[in-house]
């Protein structure tokens, strides 16, 4: 089902406002945070450009233009959960306790809940559908060692396993509150690792073809 120009407009107001929130809950976590709008922008474009690659990929030419469409929009909301976890453990500079972590846990399935609420006026079922799952889902494993529901292979959708990438990606080469950034030679040795254990082993592999178009991307925004 392709989006309205209605729904269009629609979800990019959504899109907008979330920037906006993420970018104050930064400010109010802690002004040594990187903002969360950050990470918020730097995933989508990651997520775009592994969309891209994927159109183009003949094991993947199965999924339709309005599915690839639908999870690129739905990027942006993949951690709307963290507006519930407190702001005590989103800054924590060193390793979680059990108890801390648990909290943390808790963002992918109160996301979904958030998500849910957020879009709920708009009318397009599958995007609906695949924006709650990148949000519920992007934490799950591939070995089923993950969160929040313990998914594995190819019970996890689709497009939690395409945004975990991205996610996971993100993660390495950016600045955090606990860890500096890797260098893309580590950050794609970390994911070739981990693929069949945390990621799906052939959604991976496509993944790793981007490194050009993804360090062309973070060049640019180590560049501002």
């Amino acid at each position: 089902m392709k989006f309205s120009r209605k729904e269009t407009v629609k979800i990019s107001i959504i899109y907008s406002l979330i920037l906006i929130f993420a970018n104050i809950l930064g400010i109010l976590i802690s002004s040594t945070i990187e903002s969360p709008g950050g990470h918020i922008k730097r995933t989508s474009e990651c997520v775009r450009i592994f969309v891209n690659k994927l159109k183009n990929t003949e094991q993947y030419k199965k999924y339709s233009d309005s599915f690839y469409q639908s999870v690129i929009r739905a990027a942006p909301m993949h951690d709307l959960g963290k507006i519930a976890v407190d702001d005590a453990v989103l800054r924590k500079p060193g390793k979680f306790t059990d108890e801390e972590y648990e909290k943390m846990k808790a963002h992918s399935k109160e996301g979904a809940r958030i998500v849910k609420e957020v879009i709920k006026s708009v009318e397009n079922e599958e995007f609906k559908q695949i924006a709650i799952n990148v949000a519920h889902f992007h934490h799950e494993k591939w070995n089923g060692q993950g969160y929040p529901e313990k998914l594995s292979g190819n019970q996890i959708p689709f497009e939690a396993r395409i945004m975990a990438l991205a996610d996971v990606f993100d993660a390495l080469v950016s600045r955090r509150c606990y860890k500096d950034s890797f260098s893309y030679d580590k950050a794609f040795q970390i994911i070739e690792e981990s693929l069949g254990s945390h990621f799906d082993p052939d959604l991976g592999k496509i993944f790793m073809q981007c490194r050009p178009q993804l360090e062309e991307l973070y060049n640019t925004y180590q560049a501002e």
